[in-house]
């Protein structure tokens, strides 16, 4: 495992959990702002650096994976989260433990201490040494999730609301549709903004340099999924596992508990 650097203000340490809902594994994301010639684009991933890091998402609880994280990261400020799935947090009360921080989450069951001053809510603010993160809560993929904004670098961490590559999942019974729509449309509308992000780094798959475009698609999917959804109905497909045969027919059978969780989550807000 190493670190790669992305941005000025983000590196990137790949989870080795590979698989077809991880796609290449979970991207644990070290933030840090630029201090230093160790800083240098030319410079490597783990050069020696006096400024505090935050670490978005340890993953999940490898520990080769955990320390080459530590050994990049060097002084953690916080463990930020993005949302509950544990192959984000598994990982976390672990390495929070070996970097001496805390870890603040919007659920308090993985907020190291558990105070509300650990929680994560629209309008936060983490600084840690000329870094600024912003918290933009997303709910939808989970009722958790939130994505990070770093003004600095124009960079938007979407945690599994949006992906590298392909679609993201509403993870019904925790996820739901509606608040997911929502989060995607308030997403689109900031790529559209003055401060329109330059790139999404996401919880999974490679970084995303379109942003809109990327965020459209996300929404018209979804769009074309639901009218895939009231046609089966009409069809006289009332299950989630009909619906999931007749709509995901051209997708790898391994795939359908899945989209058997964002039928449900279809389902649910088209009959709520």
């Amino acid at each position: 495992m190493t670190a790669e650097r992305v941005t000025d203000y983000a590196t990137r340490v790949l989870a080795p959990n590979p698989g077809p809902m991880t796609l290449e594994g979970t991207n644990t994301w070290i933030l840090r702002a630029p201090e230093s010639a160790a800083d240098r684009p030319d410079a490597a991933a783990d050069a020696p650096r006096t400024a505090r890091s935050i670490v978005v998402d340890p993953g999940p609880p490898l520990e080769d994976h955990l320390r080459a994280v530590l050994a990049a990261a060097g002084d953690v400020a916080v463990v930020l989260i993005t949302h509950k799935h544990p192959d984000h947090t598994e990982g976390a009360a672990w390495f929070a433990n070996q970097a001496g921080c805390g870890v603040r989450a919007v659920d308090p069951a993985f907020r190291i201490p558990t105070d509300h001053a650990h929680g994560l809510a629209e309008g936060d603010v983490i600084t840690a040494d000329g870094l600024r993160v912003e918290v933009l809560p997303t709910p939808g993929h989970t009722l958790d999730s939130v994505c990070f904004w770093l003004p600095q670098d124009g960079s938007l961490l979407t945690g599994d609301t949006v992906l590298g590559r392909g679609t993201s999942v509403v993870a019904h019974p925790d996820g739901a549709l509606a608040p997911y729509l929502d989060s995607l449309e308030k997403l689109l509308a900031f790529t559209n903004s003055a401060a329109a992000p330059k790139r999404l780094l996401p919880g999974h798959g490679p970084v995303i340099t379109d942003p809109a475009t990327v965020l459209t698609h996300y929404l018209t999917h979804r769009r074309e999924r639901l009218d895939q959804v009231r046609q089966a109905l009409a069809a006289g497909h009332t299950t989630p596992e009909a619906v999931v045969k007749h709509v995901y027919a051209d997708v790898d059978p391994t795939l359908h508990p899945a989209a058997e969780r964002s039928v449900r989550a279809q389902l649910d807000y088209l009959t709520g």
